[in-house]
């Protein structure tokens, strides 16, 4: 398996720029949040199998997924969102697994949002990244980016592991926080130092 480091973080954290900023060094990023909207695009199986379980009425006319209604439900009701992850986090993990292994970069890096709460990707990577940022900062981010109240914001952070549990679990930390140059600058570090833990395995 090629060298792979995991790159999370809470919502509104960045992650989608850094990842962005490793893939213009050269690194192979490897996106679970990709793959999931793949994999519930129109006339996937998956898209089958949550309209049998939870009604037609989540699937679009076109047979995709519709993900604000299926994303309502899933936050609302714990057991809908166990039974969501259960339909679709194996064969993203499966996909994500096979995107790794076949690699040909000097190393993968593997975005998943929910790196601790899933627990199903660990084995795939040799180093954990968080790219962390204050809660205010995220919130405004998010408000900007997704339209949620800071209500609907805030309980989506309540429903995620802690930043500081996540800081504490991680090998590699990246704030975010100033501008892109100071975010470019931390991604090329850790590039080189990654380049370098790739060529020794």
């Amino acid at each position: 398996m090629p060298f792979a480091v995991a790159l999370t973080g809470g919502i509104g954290s960045g992650k989608s720029t850094v990842a962005e900023l490793f893939a213009e060094l050269g690194a192979d990023v490897v996106d679970t949040d990709q793959i999931a909207r793949a994999l519930t695009g129109p006339g996937q199986a998956a898209v089958d199998e949550i309209a049998r379980r939870f009604g037609p009425q989540y699937a679009t006319p076109d047979g995709a997924l519709d993900r604000t209604r299926m994303g309502k439900l899933a936050f609302e009701d714990a057991r809908a969102r166990k039974d969501l992850e259960s339909i679709l986090h194996p064969p993203i993990r499966r996909e994500a697994e096979r995107r790794v292994a076949n690699s040909t970069a000097a190393y993968a890096i593997l975005v998943v949002p929910l790196l601790f709460e899933s627990g199903t990707y660990q084995s795939l990577v040799r180093r954990v990244l968080v790219v962390d940022s204050d809660q205010e900062t995220r919130i405004e981010r998010v408000r900007r980016r997704n339209n949620l109240s800071r209500k609907e914001i805030l309980a989506v952070i309540a429903a995620q592991i802690g930043q500081a549990e996540r800081v504490r679990r991680a090998d590699d930390v990246i704030r975010n926080d100033g501008d892109l140059a100071s975010l470019a600058a931390q991604v090329t570090v850790l590039h080189r130092k990654y380049l370098e833990l790739a060529a020794e395995s």
